[in-house]
C-alpha cells in the first residue's frame, strides 16, 4: 500500500511540475492585455483590436473556408500607430490545456508580421480556441485575443 501511495504522490508532483513549467514557458506575465474591439469570425474575416491609446492591430488567418486542426495556418499581424519590434500568435484552448502553441512572426518590409501556425487535435467535437496576439513595443509588451471554435471533421 505504501508503494502505491508513493507512486500516486510522484505522479501528482510530476503533473503539478509540468503545469507550472508550461505556465512559466508562456511568459506572458509582463503583457498588458487589451480586450478585442468587437466580435469577429477569424474563419472568414480579419479581426482588429485597439491597444489602448498606443495603436491598433489586426490578425488575418489566410485560409479558404474554416480553420481546421493540423492545417498550416498563414498568419499576418498588421499594426498601426505604434513601433513594433516583434509579434507572435499564441493559440490556447479556452477550456482545456493544449500545450504551447506559440508562433513567432517575421517582420516584412511594410511593417506587417507574417508566419505560420497550427492548431493541435482535440477529442471534443467542438474545440474553443483563443488566438492571443502579443507585440513588443518600446512601451512594453501589449496583447489582445480573438476567440473562435474549431469543429472536428
Amino acid at each position: 500500500m505504501l508503494q502505491v501511495l508513493i507512486l500516486v504522490t510522484g505522479i501528482a508532483l510530476a503533473a503539478l511540475s509540468w503545469y507550472g513549467f508550461s505556465y512559466w514557458l508562456r511568459s506572458d506575465g509582463d503583457v498588458t492585455w487589451h480586450p478585442p474591439s468587437s466580435s469577429c469570425d477569424l474563419h472568414t474575416e480579419t479581426c482588429s483590436a485597439r491597444l489602448g491609446d498606443k495603436g491598433s492591430l489586426t490578425l488575418t488567418v489566410g485560409v479558404d473556408g474554416r480553420i481546421e486542426s493540423l492545417e498550416t495556418l498563414p498568419l499576418t499581424v498588421t499594426t498601426q500607430g505604434m513601433d513594433v519590434s516583434a509579434a507572435e500568435v499564441d493559440f490556447i484552448g479556452r477550456n482545456m490545456d493544449m500545450g504551447i502553441n506559440r508562433f513567432p512572426l517575421s517582420a516584412t518590409q511594410n511593417d506587417d508580421f507574417q508566419g505560420q501556425g497550427q492548431l493541435g487535435v482535440c477529442t471534443l467535437s467542438v474545440m474553443p480556441w483563443r488566438a492571443r496576439v502579443i507585440v513588443d513595443t518600446p512601451d512594453g509588451r501589449l496583447g489582445t485575443w480573438f476567440d473562435f471554435d474549431v469543429i472536428r471533421s
